[in-house]
């Protein structure tokens, strides 16, 4: 147990179980989900085009657990529109939760209304989903600096996001970051969650990210990870 008392089921309690690859069959995606029920995590975070194969094997178990799906992942660069409608058939077919990303170019340049709009898209065509929104942290540290990590944070509030989220995990800069967890936290004050994903795989690594002010982590690993804890 850590100083600030994250003990296994604590940590366990805030995880996003993950399968995101593109090889994933319905076969794995079937044996994650059951391996989060046994877990007790928060969520399973999955494509799209999973859903219907996640949703159907939480439903089998008594517990049951959330469903979240990605969107306009994980570039980004899909259409507004196309990121929308992808949501929608998402939580259609049973997600609760959507993790979409930002047009990190659009951030880079400066474009921050039309971050904004993108996400605004999003949240109108699912209005009670819980929506966490990536903004790429570590790209857009390294490209556009933090004053651009800042303005997207504010812009996803400004859109009616309920959390930021740092990274797709996808991006050759990188995941997760304690500098990047530190400035989203600050930035957003407890009016959004914080999800740290990308990177995170042990136990070290995630009590760092929830002690800078995560409050979800995204973790693939997660059966390591909660090992490592009391």
């Amino acid at each position: 147990m850590s100083a600030c008392g994250w003990t296994r089921d604590v940590v366990a309690k805030l995880v996003d179980h993950t399968l995101l690859k593109p090889e994933a069959t319905g076969d794995q995606v079937a044996a994650v989900v059951a391996e989060a029920v046994e877990l007790g995590v928060a969520a399973v975070c999955v494509s799209p085009s999973m859903v219907t194969v996640a949703t159907r094997t939480a439903a089998a178990h008594p517990a049951g657990i959330p469903i979240a799906a990605v969107a306009g992942f994980p570039s980004g660069k899909h259409l507004p529109a196309v990121k929308a409608q992808e949501a929608a058939l998402a939580v259609a077919a049973g997600a609760t939760e959507i993790d979409m990303v930002i047009d990190v170019g659009a951030a880079c340049a400066g474009d921050f209304a039309a971050v904004s709009a993108d996400i605004a898209a999003v949240r109108a065509a699912v209005p009670h989903a819980v929506l966490k929104v990536i903004v790429e942290s570590a790209a857009l540290l390294e490209l556009a600096g933090e004053a651009a990590l800042v303005a997207a944070c504010r812009a996803a509030e400004d859109a009616g996001a309920d959390f930021v989220k740092t990274s797709t995990g996808f991006h050759p800069a990188g995941g997760a970051s304690v500098h990047a967890v530190t400035l989203m936290a600050d930035t957003v004050a407890g009016r959004l969650g914080v999800k740290a994903s990308g990177g995170i795989r042990s136990a070290d690594d995630a009590l760092a990210m929830l002690d800078a002010g995560a409050t979800r982590l995204g973790l693939s690993g997660t059966r390591t990870v909660l090992d490592g804890l009391v």
